[in-house]
């Protein structure tokens, strides 16, 4: 459930990107920054990874990590200015990182023999409060409240969140005396590696500027696009609720491929849609397509790894925070040399890319 939180404040907080940007009368390249510096903190966030479990263990680093994205929070709810917002943003990233990379280490470790079902729904969860998020933002967008003021909601929830769940667990953690995972990684670990980068960034191209895309081409107002754009959230809760109970007899790479494939498909109907209903359906496609793809491709490393799931988490943080860092503000960049439509299309390379190398670099004989 700690998905639950950060799941709520993204949900707010990357489609809600046109806002921020009229707010703060920046141009898409400045606005993209806030995506650069959360990915930028990740990746700080990845290489600390490993030292931090290895001294306080999954759970208690989850909870150092949600601290750490509470003290992000709150700088970016209060804070007006760009360089504020930035910051903040930078500390957000490395609560989230920290969390998402100790948290999915535990969970798999706990549900050892139902990994994909445990953490795909785990994150299902985390998707199904983005949309609470998203349509909270969006509707307050409308009025004359501030939108900001919609995430203080995660503080109370965090709080009873954190006392609900350190009263059910009651094991305590032992350093190993071997110290932290550590060593060389293999080259089929590296390639994987730039698998799940390439799929987070397109993701995350995906959330922080669908909304443009969509105002662009209907015509709806930002605050009306923010709620629409919910349809994305809205599939990758869906695909990742039932996802697991639906392909159990398919094996990780296969199904990461068919996601691949489905998402390219409802990117299709969106970029070429002028019409807010078929807009709405190919975001919902392209939605389902990406639900599990960070599941899956975190399982792949896990699997590449030889037994060393914290290091694998940790590196793998190195590359979300790369795609974070960089996609949005790539294509923030993009729409404003050449126009939010040409740019999208920086997506479907990306996710073409990313099948190829998932192809070269099987996994099922590792099992």
């Amino acid at each position: 459930m700690q998905s639950a939180v950060f799941g709520f404040f993204m949900g707010g907080f990357g489609p809600a990107q046109p806002l921020l940007q009229s707010d703060q009368g920046t141009s898409g390249a400045i606005a993209g920054l806030h995506g650069t510096s959360l990915g930028l903190a990740s990746i700080l966030a990845g290489l600390i990874n490993a030292q931090i479990v290895h001294k306080f263990g999954r759970f208690k680093t989850s909870w150092i990590g949600i601290g750490i994205f509470g003290v992000g929070a709150i700088m970016f709810i209060l804070a007006p200015s760009p360089l504020i917002s930035i910051t903040a943003s930078a500390i957000i990233g490395v609560g989230v990182s920290l969390t998402i990379n100790s948290g999915f280490a535990l969970l798999t470790n706990h549900y050892s023999n139902h990994q994909t079902r445990a953490a795909s729904q785990a994150n299902g969860v985390n998707s199904l409060f983005v949309v609470f998020g998203t349509l909270l933002i969006g509707a307050l967008a409308g009025t004359s409240i501030n939108w900001r003021f919609g995430l203080l909601l995660i503080f109370p929830a965090g709080a009873a969140l954190y006392l609900f769940a350190r009263k059910h667990h009651s094991e305590e953690h032992i350093p190993e005396p071997s110290g932290r995972q550590s060593g060389k990684l293999s080259s089929k670990y590296w390639i994987g590696w730039l698998a799940i980068t390439l799929c987070i960034s397109s993701e995350f191209a995906m959330t922080f500027w669908s909304a443009s895309l969509f105002k662009d081409r209907t015509n709806f107002t930002a605050a009306g696009a923010t709620i629409a754009v919910l349809a994305g959230s809205l599939g990758m809760a869906l695909g990742r609720w039932f996802g697991p109970l639906i392909m159990t007899h398919i094996d990780l790479d296969q199904r990461l491929i068919f996601l691949l494939v489905f998402q390219l498909s409802g990117f299709t109907v969106f970029w070429f849609s002028h019409n807010p209903l078929f807009s709405f359906f190919g975001l919902l496609i392209s939605g389902l397509g990406i639900s599990m793809q960070f599941t899956l491709n975190s399982l792949r490393l896990i699997r590449l790894s030889e037994k060393r799931p914290d290091l694998a988490m940790g590196i793998s943080a190195l590359g979300a925070g790369s795609a974070i860092a960089v996609a949005p503000l790539l294509l923030g960049f993009l729409a404003d040399q050449i126009g939010i439509s040409k740019g999208y299309l920086m997506v479907p390379i990306i996710v073409l890319i990313a099948i190829v190398l998932v192809l070269v670099t099987p996994t099922k004989e590792l099992d």
